[in-house]
């Protein structure tokens, strides 16, 4: 099997020094990215950890498929203990940081420990320097990487960073790259400013070569011959089609339909997109840099997500003003998803739906922690009580668009995932809009929940993204990485075991898989149950002792249909 190479390089901010361990065997087992990074923080991290103690260790990771120049492959992994969720916590981003992380020869970099002073880590392929920066405390993202250009000659590029939302500990702040890609869900960009670290820099001349199929020939040849809605609108393409057809959760899921969607969705943000963008390697270009003059605003996106956590769910239907949010999240280094619904929270409390200067208003104070923001920062879990509105959320996760109480098999999926209510874990809802599944009913669709969250470990370990699903095909893919497919679905497996145990050594269990809507997915109790035995866990949601690597057929999910 192709895996990633490279050695872990430790970090200890706390030291200031560093260690290299060869983790061949890791690597050859877990493929790269978020399967390797998921292992060794099930056998690193202290299963007491505090999310934001010296004892939480952050991972970057990237995946055999970085050494390449196919398509669909400029992602890198991240992963650590999520200050949001108390759990184990993946997310990824794209843009041109991969390929300068891989020339490192790392596969690699996991940061322990905390620093009384603020850092910038310069990681190259030679050593590494620890750089104190004072002067970037409170530095916006932007900001962070013009420092970096100045004293250092490397682009955002080279970057990774957090803002002031970071530093400030917001339970769900980002790490950014590249200046607008974010290493989004979770809140590792606090993890990161409680060790004290402002920003990262990677950089060499020593990247692994490989051999790759010229399947990969195929791959960016499609890839930029597509005639795609998505190369135009991105996300966005779909959301009039949602609104109307399902459901696009509007005034803090109050409503299910959002009268403004045309002010919002694709053909708005196509009217601003002035040039294309893409990432590394990738041929697609389904990047949307956008700008308006006249409100002298220039981002990249929003995307369907950020259209629906600043449009609709706070009932504002500009897509302006979604556009100065989305900017303001990217600057402040904030998910725009958890933001935007906590922000839609407060304006219920307020009965101030549609006012998006308000808005704005409030998501600085978040990143700043100032006033209301103090407790908006701390997410909707966490704040529900004291604005008087109901809790929405997973294990402490924001919900993000697709509505489970519509799309049921969706629904289970934002019950029983691992990181809580994000849409990119198990992934049911791209077959109930397709019909490929019925949306109505949980009952029947666990085998096909179990095989879709396998199969996105693979994406996210190989590391290729979400948006290539109709070229790297799960044959191409399994081609690619010179396996069988099967044998990829049995990491996927394996990687889900680790972040669950994990988390039952946390505490939590079935408990903690439950919905805010329960009563509006029928079957959905039984539905969980069918989830536990797929998988082999016991019924109370743990993993039994022993099965970390003992996983049942049912739990590879290989007789599910692929593609």
């Amino acid at each position: 099997m192709l895996h990633a190479t490279g050695p872990l390089l430790t970090v200890d901010v706390s030291e200031r020094s560093t260690t290299e361990s060869d983790i061949g065997s890791v690597l050859s087992a877990f493929l790269g990215g978020r399967a390797v990074a998921t292992a060794l923080a099930h056998e690193r991290i202290p299963f007491d950890a505090d999310p934001f103690g010296p004892g939480n260790r952050a991972y970057l990771s990237t995946g055999p498929l970085q050494m390449s120049t196919t398509s669909f492959t400029g992602r890198m992994n991240m992963t650590g203990l999520s200050p949001l969720t108390d759990g184990l916590i993946s997310t990824n981003a794209g843009g041109y940081l991969s390929r300068n992380f891989a020339a490192t020869g790392c596969s690699v970099v996991e940061f322990v420990g905390r620093s009384e002073d603020l850092l910038a880590v310069h990681v190259t392929d030679s050593g590494v320097e620890f750089e104190e920066v004072p002067e970037l405390a409170g530095a916006t993202v932007p900001e962070t990487s013009a420092y970096v250009s100045e004293r250092h000659d490397l682009g955002p590029e080279n970057c990774i960073a957090i803002g002031p939302a970071g530093e400030n500990r917001v339970r769900f702040a980002s790490v950014m790259t590249f200046d607008s890609r974010a290493f989004g869900r979770g809140g590792l960009g606090a993890v990161l400013g409680s060790k004290g670290i402002k920003c990262v820099t990677f950089a060499g001349d020593s990247a692994p070569e490989i051999e790759i199929a010229d399947v990969q020939e195929e791959i960016h040849r499609e890839a930029a011959t597509s005639d795609d809605l998505m190369r135009r609108q991105g996300t966005t393409g779909s959301t009039e089609f949602i609104n109307d057809n399902f459901a696009l959760p509007t005034r803090y899921f109050e409503e299910y339909e959002f009268e403004g969607v045309e002010g919002i969705g694709g053909n708005a943000v196509e009217e601003k997109k002035y040039k294309k963008g893409a990432c590394s390697q990738c041929a697609y270009a389904c990047k949307l840099p956008t700008r308006d003059e006249s409100a002298g605003v220039e981002t990249e996106g929003p995307e369907f997500e950020t259209v629906f956590s600043f449009g609709s769910s706070q009932g504002v239907g500009d897509i302006v003003d979604v556009m100065k949010a989305n900017e303001l999240c990217d600057e402040f280094g904030m998910d725009t998803i958890s933001a935007g619904v906590t922000v839609a929270a407060y304006l219920k409390s307020e009965d101030a739906f549609g006012d998006a200067e308000l808005a704005r208003e409030v998501t600085e104070k978040i990143a700043r922690r100032e006033g209301i923001g103090d407790l908006l920062a701390e997410g909707v879990e966490r704040a529900h009580g004291q604005l008087g509105v109901e809790n929405y959320t997973v294990k402490g996760m924001e919900f993000a668009a697709h509505d489970g109480r519509v799309l049921h098999g969706q629904g289970l999926s934002y019950a029983v995932a691992n990181r809580g209510a994000d849409h990119m874990y198990g992934g049911m809802l791209s077959l109930e809009y397709a019909g490929d599944l019925d949306p109505q009913g949980a009952l029947g669709k666990a085998e096909r929940l179990v095989h879709e969250e396998n199969r996105r470990v693979i994406r996210d370990s190989a590391i290729v993204c979400a948006f290539g699903s109709d070229y790297v095909t799960n044959d191409r893919l399994a081609t690619l990485l010179e396996t069988d497919y099967e044998h990829l679905l049995e990491i996927g497996a394996r990687t889900v075991a680790r972040e669950r145990h994990f988390n039952n050594r946390r505490g939590k269990d079935a408990t903690d898989d439950r919905l805010p809507y329960a009563d509006e997915v029928p079957d959905l109790a039984a539905a969980i149950e069918e989830y536990y035995a797929a998988r082999g866990w016991n019924s109370d949601g743990t993993v039994p002792s022993g099965a970390l690597d003992s996983i049942p057929e049912s739990a590879v999910g290989a007789g599910v249909a692929g593609d």
